[in-house]
């Protein structure tokens, strides 16, 4: 069987930024453990597989990290809807993906990619102790939703924060993570953020589209401001144009082509 995998860089206009994700086209769905050797073998943070739904014209999406199968993925819909976009034969406005998170729209305006998601409000929560521990700046607040988000004074500590990875992971947040977020320094700038998962292989993601699920509704009510611009300050590094609609954001990137190969299974 010959399957054809294309390599993208997601919430980025540059080569080598943002998050790299691999996009699988299949026919047919896989059998879960080898779409997950699948993903192992490309070692990026995450492996899209896709098929398009002949009856109904819309299209199936899986998430798969090196380690698991995910709930939700930001950047590799991203990648998903820039590869569908490429390939087809006609101009596209809009993509709709079936999901475990329910029904995904993604908007195509030439070159931007509005990905419509549900929102995930945090609630204030208390963090395991070895999480805490394992941070060398402390936070000043604390919520959770499907990730735990933690709320910083400023970019500057959220750039300098360094994580003891034999305490981090310590806990099993299965599949969530790590959210650490502040008020961003940078003109034009809302809000930063890195994001940070516990026994994964990849222990930073470079840019976490669903991590903003949480994000927006929570920067939203702070800053009194509904259409907000975000910076995923890893080392790689991505920009998000980010919307809060109530029960729905609205999550905005580009994305580049890297490579295109063919996976011989």
């Amino acid at each position: 069987m010959e399957l054809t995998s294309y390599h993208v860089d997601a919430f980025t206009d540059q080569l080598f930024k943002g998050n790299p994700a691999c996009v699988v086209q299949l026919g047919e769905w896989l059998a879960d453990d080898l779409m997950l050797k699948i993903a192992a073998e490309n070692a990026v943070a995450e492996t899209a597989f896709f098929k398009k739904n002949k009856d109904s014209g819309d299209y199936s999406i899986r998430w798969f990290t090196p380690d698991l199968e995910m709930d939700l993925c930001g950047h590799a819909t991203l990648a998903t809807s820039f590869v569908i976009d490429m390939i087809s034969k006609e101009p596209l406005n809009e993509i709709l993906f079936n999901s475990a998170s329910g029904e995904l729209r993604v908007v195509v305006n030439n070159g931007l990619f509005t990905l419509n998601f549900p929102s995930r409000p945090a609630v204030p929560s208390t963090i395991p102790r070895e999480t805490y521990d394992s941070l060398s700046i402390k936070p000043l607040e604390v919520f959770k939703a499907r990730d735990y988000l933690l709320i910083y004074e400023s970019q500057q500590q959220i750039e300098e924060i360094a994580i003891d990875r034999n305490l981090f992971d310590m806990v099993n947040m299965d599949p969530g993570g790590v959210i650490i977020t502040a008020p961003a320094s940078e003109p034009e700038v809302d809000f930063v953020s890195r994001f940070f998962t516990p026994q994964s292989t990849i222990l930073e993601d470079p840019v976490t589209g669903s991590a903003h699920c949480t994000l927006i509704p929570y920067w939203s009510a702070r800053l009194g401001k509904r259409i907000m611009t975000a910076k995923q300050i890893s080392p790689r590094g991505g920009t998000l144009f980010c919307e809060d609609c109530g029960d729905r954001v609205l999550i905005s990137g580009t994305a580049r082509l890297y490579s295109r190969s063919t996976l011989y299974l």
